[in-house]
């Protein structure tokens, strides 16, 4: 008998998943355009650094608040209409934003932005495995994960176009243009999901734990990035304060016989358990070194942050080419051995960044980043979509929460793990370029152990499994 998952996926699922991939485009794109226009914000609010950053940071703390609120929205109401409701709010907000006249305002406006974002991204995911089904579901995640990788690859690139050509208003006024053509287009072909778990309560106490988690953690995340340590007052306090509330979130779930927001016992699943943990140290391993890279081409090839993007798009072209190829090789043979062997070659492929110099060869730097692009999805895409299988479906919104939190907190420690260590050698050595060299080379390596740690969980990763629940 032919496997279902060799067949094409039906023509009403291509068209939802693109539906539900535009909505979720401007998040991805504003999260990281608004980074290129930190000095014109500065200059244009009179203000300091440390106020913008609170504009960036506190759009982050804020989406990170929104994942388990989001959970209880597609229990009790049709996800459909949460979804759009979210994007248009992040249209409004958007605009708003753009109208900013002090620094207050802006803040205030992106702090709801994030909230929004948060939403978006944490019905994005779950909705899609709903409409797929375990047949076609590498597929479809692959269609609606491609803003994920749309943002870090166009975003700072547009960002800079629009600054240097207009103003920074505009990089906020365009989330309103595709809001403008991506709501008509979800209401017309996003199709309606009934609640996911009409019967499960509001669970406050534990949404207030889950919150306070990631605020915590990634609050004190971001300040060992600003301070270059990791041992300053602020990290330490926050991360303490984070442990002890994880312990009392456990604690908590057995109180309650896991009857809660995200039940801890989710992680016993043997592909939930092994994809958390993936996406945690994949997290690290890719995202983080896009904090560096484009510093690495500024400093010894001394490109304008402009030019230094555009050096990354290769990278990203290789995601783009081989994620459709990645989306079906998982449906057929599962995400097990994808995972595998993907991880080797992005491991082979992150060798180089450990020796390269400012006399290494641009182009070979360029070849790396798309070899490494091409099996990046491979690592990612497999990890997201395995972490459903298997799952009841009154357990979708829960894993949609818990897979959200970790790739939060995953892509937080990170940046700010690779970023500190660079900046720890660069300002504990003599300042010379050989030194400077040395701590871009101990970033690429965290990088590399990171994707070493990865090949355990992928080793628990289910071959297949036959029906979903």
């Amino acid at each position: 008998m032919k496997n279902n998952s060799l067949n094409p996926v039906p023509k009403n699922i291509i068209i939802a998943a693109w539906a539900i991939a535009l909505g979720a485009i401007t998040p991805m794109l504003d999260s990281t355009m608004v980074n290129i226009a930190v000095k014109d914000l500065t200059a244009s609010f009179h203000t300091t650094l440390d106020w913008v950053q609170w504009g960036i940071t506190g759009y982050l703390l804020a989406l990170a608040m929104a994942v388990p609120i989001s959970g209880w929205l597609m229990n009790q109401f049709n996800s459909k209409y949460v979804f759009i409701s979210a994007v248009v709010g992040f249209g409004i907000t958007s605009f708003i934003t753009g109208l900013s006249w002090n620094i207050s305002v802006f803040i205030a406006f992106r702090l709801i932005q994030g909230f929004s974002a948060g939403i978006i991204t944490t019905l994005m995911s779950t909705m899609l495995i709903k409409i797929a089904g375990e047949a076609y579901i590498g597929r479809v995640i692959a269609i609606v994960s491609t803003p994920m990788i749309l943002g870090p690859i166009f975003g700072p690139v547009i960002g800079g176009f629009i600054v240097h050509a207009s103003s920074w208003r505009w990089i906020f006024f365009i989330n309103v243009l595709i809001t403008l053509i991506a709501v008509p287009i979800m209401v017309r072909t996003l199709p309606h999901f009934c609640p996911f778990n009409k019967m499960k309560s509001l669970d406050i106490v534990g949404m207030l734990h889950l919150c306070l988690i990631s605020i915590t953690m990634i609050y004190g995340l971001t300040q060992a990035t600003k301070y270059a340590s990791f041992v300053n007052n602020t990290t330490l306090t926050s991360m303490i304060i984070g442990i002890l509330l994880i312990v009392s979130y456990i604690i908590y779930n057995r109180r309650n016989q896991y009857n809660t927001v995200l039940p801890t016992n989710l992680f016993k699943h043997r592909n939930f358990g092994a994809s958390s943990s993936g996406l945690f140290l994949s997290n690290i391993a890719i995202l983080g070194p896009m904090i560096i890279l484009p510093l690495f081409f500024q400093d010894f090839f001394h490109f304008t942050s402009i030019s230094a993007a555009l050096m990354l798009m290769p990278q990203g072209v290789g995601m783009l080419i081989t994620r459709p190829l990645i989306g079906k090789l998982t449906d057929q043979y599962g995400p097990k051995v994808i995972v595998l062997v993907s991880a080797f070659f992005v491991l082979i492929s992150t060798i180089p960044f450990i020796s390269v110099s400012s006399h290494s060869s641009i182009i070979w730097i360029e070849l790396a980043l798309f070899l490494r692009g091409c099996f990046v999805g491979g690592v990612m895409l497999p990890l997201t979509s395995g972490a459903y299988l298997g799952l009841k479906n009154e357990q979708l919104t829960e894993a949609g929460v818990g897979i959200n939190i970790i790739e939060n907190l995953g892509s937080s420690f990170g940046g700010a793990l690779i970023a500190t260590i660079v900046a720890t050698f660069i300002n504990t050595l003599p300042t010379t370029a050989h030194n400077i060299l040395v701590g871009y080379h101990a970033g690429f390596l965290v990088s590399m152990l990171a994707i070493i740690c990865l090949f355990l969980p992928a080793s628990f990763l289910n071959k297949k499994i036959s029906t979903m629940q």
